[in-house]
């Protein structure tokens, strides 16, 4: 369980960072949803930009059998490189935005 509570830190601690970053021209804000219970994580833009309606998921994570699954993945660089970064492993890391077919083909877990 040790793993897994570093795990959500290393998450919160990511998604803070990335609901900190805001356009200067935009009435955008971005919102931290953390759902603790069941490990469920995102990032969510809501707002207007230019009198148009802005709401999207920029990060979705979860952690399910002590592994991070990134379902959506909105970042320029990846959230799974910085997640390596912070000292995760490749194997505890599911790129759930491709097919489980994809998936073993890449250096990152299957599931």
């Amino acid at each position: 369980m040790a793993k897994v509570e570093q795990y959500r830190q290393i998450i919160q601690d990511l998604l803070l960072g990335y609901s900190e970053i805001k356009a200067s021209n935009e009435e955008v804000e971005a919102e931290v949803i953390f759902d603790r219970e069941r490990d469920r994580y995102q990032v969510v833009h809501a707002g207007w930009s230019n009198k148009r309606r802005v709401y999207g998921c920029i990060l979705h994570l979860d952690i399910k059998n002590e592994k991070i699954w990134i379902q959506h993945d909105g970042t320029e660089g990846g959230i799974a490189n910085e997640l390596i970064s912070r000292g995760i492993p490749k194997k505890d890391i599911v790129l759930a935005f491709h097919s489980p077919f994809k998936r073993q083909f890449t250096e990152f877990a299957v599931g």
